[in-house]
């Protein structure tokens, strides 16, 4: 019997989703984001008179002695990207969920809405270990391709522990060559990310979508508890009933949380926190302006 809660299995409900996002991508500030940025550079000729002086390129006049122009070609297609973590902390159970049961819903649901937008789509997916990519391309097989990877994950026995993260996103901007929208779902419960984020977010309008539920700011009261930390395997027992701890606990996480928004401000990213409990397409249509 399938699972009722697969993305395969609610296919025709995503779909209708998709189109809702699909209509904000074209009409609200999916567009105007991207306002002069369908252009990409070609080369350079030289200046005729009546050219706009505001596109001559100076390195190249110093060089020559004479005045020369940058020249630009139009972007017809705005590519769309995934990077979705499916490590072991993003699969602990959250209200009868996970965070990558959600990741999914919404990677799902952007990849179908590129598709109703004629924008070439691709994704990267993976744990301790990339098990998955794919460079963007615009065809009805590729989106079922990557909606079904993201319904199969690799089995328990097969999962590489830890997570891939900065690999992943050094991944996808290797599989990008021109601007594209770029959504990376994660915990980000990682190390070693912020350098390969920064480079991608210099030639991409980045979405750092970070997954997060009630747990990650306070623990259950069960008095002094074992904990294991789902990538590295570290065990340590924490005293969960004290309200000092507790205090600490969430003033920790929320100073994790603070410090991982203002880096991505900072560097032209955008910050999206994802509630396991909310619907990823309210989220997603907030981010690109959608909401009408």
């Amino acid at each position: 019997m399938a699972n009722r809660d697969s993305l395969l299995a609610k296919a025709n409900y995503l779909k209708l989703l998709a189109r809702d996002l699909a209509d904000s991508m074209k009409n609200g500030g999916f567009a105007s984001l991207y306002k002069g940025q369908g252009m990409e550079f070609a080369g350079v000729r030289e200046y005729i008179r009546g050219d706009d002086v505001r596109t001559i390129d100076w390195n190249v006049t110093a060089r020559m002695s004479r005045p020369y122009i940058k020249q630009f070609e139009e972007t017809r297609e705005m590519q769309v990207f995934t990077v979705l973590d499916a490590s072991e902390s993003m699969q602990i159970i959250h209200h009868k969920q996970t965070k990558y049961a959600k990741a999914a819903e919404a990677g799902a649901i952007l990849t179908l809405a590129a598709e109703l937008n004629a924008c070439p789509a691709g994704a990267v997916l993976f744990d301790g270990d990339i098990f998955f990519s794919c460079k963007p391309r615009l065809n009805k097989t590729q989106t079922m391709q990557i909606i079904t990877k993201m319904d199969n994950l690799p089995a328990p026995a097969h999962r590489t522990q830890g997570s891939a993260l900065a690999n992943a996103i050094t991944g996808a901007g290797k599989l990008l060559h021109s601007h594209s929208l770029v959504f990376i779902f994660s915990d980000f419960r990682a190390a070693g990310w912020e350098k390969p984020l920064i480079s991608l977010a210099q030639k991409n309008q980045v979405f750092a979508c970070r997954m997060t539920s009630y747990a990650d700011h306070a623990l259950p009261s069960v008095g002094n508890a074992l904990f294991e930390d789902a990538e590295s395997g570290r065990k340590m027992e924490l005293p969960s009933s004290s309200s000092e701890f507790q205090k600490s606990f969430k003033e920790y996480n929320l100073s994790q949380e603070n410090k991982w928004k203002n880096f991505c401000i900072a560097h032209n990213i955008k910050p999206l926190l994802f509630d396991v409990e909310k619907e990823p397409l309210a989220i997603l249509n907030t981010a690109l302006g959608g909401v009408k």
